[in-house]
């Protein structure tokens, strides 16, 4: 996705410089690849302006000669014996080209254009020029010999690149300046040249690292038909072999669908049995795949009969919009079974052209045709890319917005389900945070009555959106926390009460900031730490509140869920608030402590029964037990799927894992993964499902918990227990 424009004015530019230099220290100076032998005397905020200096002389690099990021960065001669000259770039080859590279950082977006430096390495060029390589540092010598190599074998061009952290046109007397200094060089032949490179130039090209890489595909196509009016197209037969090496492409291969696969499901083990076993009948078991592409390019192997021999088409820009759970399953069998390498697959090819119109309703008609949520067509919305590009650019996290295995771990980023979870939560009016609690399927309804457009227009900065989730977490692990404590009607609001609860905390934290950018996470982190007392001291204020306007027999569950009586009941909880500076509210729905609770049926049980999870729902292991997570990082890092799973509705092993396509239990699975990552020392037992979680953030126990919750208390108009006949 291209960067979005944005106008001049100083936040702006102050917003470009602040997602270059994030961007800077995440490809050149985190990896190391910048030197920094010779700044051994500097610190602070003096050390990390030189280093972003050359970090962004290496970016300019970049984007004036193709380079990669460690290429570019063996350019950088800035330091001592520069000559003026903060980096050469030599571009050999049948059109040679040398870029003599000077950088001005300011993270304030006003840097200066100075005659002075272009002087400066205009005296620089004169001395490669003239061959005096020695008056450079060792780095500069290597590189001015080899650029005078070249600029000698064969005619070649010179440009001076200037590269300023500036969003202004720089003045005249600096143009000027470069403009004179060419002269001298170009008395016979134009030789030497200038660019100058913007912030604006910088901050897209560093936007533009960060989006999908264009797919090309090479699809071998027998027997095969082509259709060309209105919209070139073609259909036919393609190998799973080569399927199978379209997944190298990554996720980037679903870049236009609404969803990603979603990883391992009873269908796709049926799938992938069809492959390995029975070959032959995958063609008519599959409905097959359909690939949209900006064009395409054909080869044919006959020219009188074209559709008597194979076609070799070649994919521009393309994408799956259907059938990416095919694609996988192709993947994982022929790589499991070489069998399933002479499968056949059914393939629909659409060149849409510029048609982005045409492209947008073929996504969603091909797609009609699978059970697809209302969610699912929230990631053609523009907003959603733009996001994920401000998560990465501000904060270097992940969002993901297409229902998928691959939804972020908390430490990495958030899915669009859980940040519009949150964001409702934040909103100063509670009626989303109560139209949400009984279903999230309201959170993508449009329109004038809808949630969506509130939340997500206009578009919620990354910091708004990743402070908001951060307090969401929190409430929900204070809120498992203190649950046993509590029972009846307290622990009912422990269970229906998180988003209004949550609702309540942004009201009594200092939100004012909570929009500002702030790349340390300040706000988050003390905000974050606030959040368990406040819930502490809120929860028995709303159960008193909810008691004493509708009576100790309401529901808590209708009540978390109607608009009008949460509004009330947050009313009176910050007005007694805003009187005194705690709610000293009784707790008495507190636990006595010496009181059993009593057992509750089995949880997996109550969420395969009720099929509170749709067959496939990603999962993914949490990270809240210090200890395991120490002791299992490395061994989950050496591969992803490790720590993911997805859910099958099975009533003893509805865990199927990632990583090698079985189904388990929660806790047999996590003894498991102890076991191959041969922890020693490992308990005898654990409470697996604790430890895996669905895209909103819950775990499966607190997931069961709430449906139990729901299933165990009485209505308004029922007594709490029903006697047995």
């Amino acid at each position: 996705m291209a960067p979005k424009h944005i106008g001049s004015g100083n936040q702006e530019v102050i917003l470009q410089v602040r997602q270059v230099s994030q961007a800077l220290k995440s490809v050149y100076l985190d990896p190391g690849l910048i030197d920094s032998s010779d700044l051994a005397g500097k610190t602070g905020e003096d050390l990390e302006k030189r280093m972003l200096s050359r970090a962004l002389t290496a970016q300019a690099v970049r984007i004036v000669t193709g380079f990669s990021p460690q290429e570019a960065a063996l350019t950088v001669i800035d330091g001592i014996a520069d000559k003026g000259i903060d980096a050469i770039a030599v571009v050999d080859g049948p059109d040679p080209h040398v870029y003599l590279v000077q950088a001005k950082w300011s993270k304030d977006g006003k840097a200066k254009g100075e005659r002075e430096a272009v002087w400066e390495l205009l005296a620089g060029l004169r001395l490669i020029d003239d061959e005096d390589f020695a008056a450079f540092n060792p780095r500069g010598r290597q590189l001015a010999e080899f650029a005078k190599a070249v600029m000698t074998k064969a005619p070649t061009k010179v440009t001076q690149v200037a590269v300023l952290m500036r969003a202004d046109e720089v003045s005249e007397g600096f143009r000027h300046a470069l403009i004179d200094g060419e002269k001298e060089f170009n008395r016979y032949e134009k030789v030497l040249g200038h660019r100058i490179i913007l912030a604006p130039e910088v901050w897209a090209s560093v936007r533009e690292d960060l989006a999908p890489r264009p797919v090309q595909l090479t699809a071998d196509l027998f027997p095969w038909f082509g259709v060309s009016v209105p919209y070139e197209s073609y259909q036919g037969v393609v190998g799973a072999k080569q399927v199978a090496q379209w997944l190298e492409h990554g996720v980037d291969l679903f870049s236009l669908t609404i969803r990603n696969p979603l990883g391992r499901t009873s269908t796709n083990n049926e799938l992938i049995g069809t492959l390995t076993e029975e070959p032959d009948s995958f063609w008519y078991f599959n409905n097959g795949i359909t690939v949209l592409c900006e064009s395409v390019e054909r080869t044919h192997q006959a020219i009188r009969y074209p559709q008597a021999r194979p076609i070799t088409l070649t994919l521009h820009k393309a994408s799956i919009v259907n059938g990416a759970q095919t694609v996988r399953s192709v993947a994982e069998a022929v790589g499991a079974d070489a069998n399933a390498a002479d499968a056949r697959v059914g393939i629909r090819i659409i060149v849409t052209g510029n048609a982005v119109e045409f492209a947008t309703r073929t996504i969603q008609a091909t797609n009609r045709q699978n059970q697809v949520e209302p969610r699912d067509f929230i990631a053609l919305d523009p907003v959603q890319g733009a996001i994920l590009e401000e998560m990465r650019a501000e904060l270097g996290l992940e969002y993901s917005v297409r229902r998928s295995e691959l939804d972020p771990t908390e430490d990495t980023g958030c899915s669009v389900v859980e940040a519009a979870c949150a964001l409702a939560c934040a909103h100063p009016d509670s009626q989303y945070a109560a139209r949400m609690a009984t279903t999230l399927d309201v959170l993508w309804e449009r329109g004038s009555q809808g949630i969506y457009d509130v939340l997500f227009r206009p578009q919620p900065s990354a910091y708004l959106l990743w402070n908001s989730v951060q307090i969401l977490r929190e409430v929900r692990r204070t809120l498992h926390a203190v649950r046993s404590g509590y029972e009846g009607r307290g622990s009912a609001l422990t269970e229906h009460g998180l988003y209004l609860l949550t609702h309540l905390v942004f009201r009594r934290l200092d939100t004012e900031s909570i929009d500002e950018p702030d790349p340390k996470q300040d706000w988050a982190t003390a905000a974050v730490q606030q959040a368990p007392a406040l819930v502490k001291e809120i929860l028995p204020a709303v159960a008193g509140a909810i008691d004493e306007l509708y009576g100790e027999r309401s529901q808590i569950r209708a009540v978390c869920a109607d608009i009008a009586r949460c509004r009330e009941v947050a009313s009176r909880v910050l007005r007694a608030a805003a009187a005194s500076e705690s709610l000293s509210a009784p707790d008495k729905y507190r636990r006595d402590p010496v009181q059993r609770k009593p057992r509750r049926p089995n949880s997996i049980h109550v969420l395969v029964d009720k099929r509170v999870l749709e067959e496939g729902a990603p999962l993914v292991l949490t990270t809240a037990y210090a200890l395991e997570a120490e002791v299992l990082k490395d061994w989950l890092a050496q591969d992803k799927k490790r720590g993911r799973a997805s859910w099958t509705n099975h009533r003893t092993k509805p865990i199927l894992w990632a990583a090698d396509g079985k189904q388990y239990s929660p806790s047999g699975l996590i003894t498991r993964m102890w076991e191959l990552a041969e922890w020693e020392q490992r308990p005898v037992a654990n409470q697996g499902t604790a430890r895996w979680v669905t895209e909103t953030g819950e775990t499966l126990a607190d997931l069961a918990w709430r449906v139990l919750g729901e299933l165990e208390e009485p209505d308004e108009d029922e007594p709490a227990h029903t006697p047995r006949d």
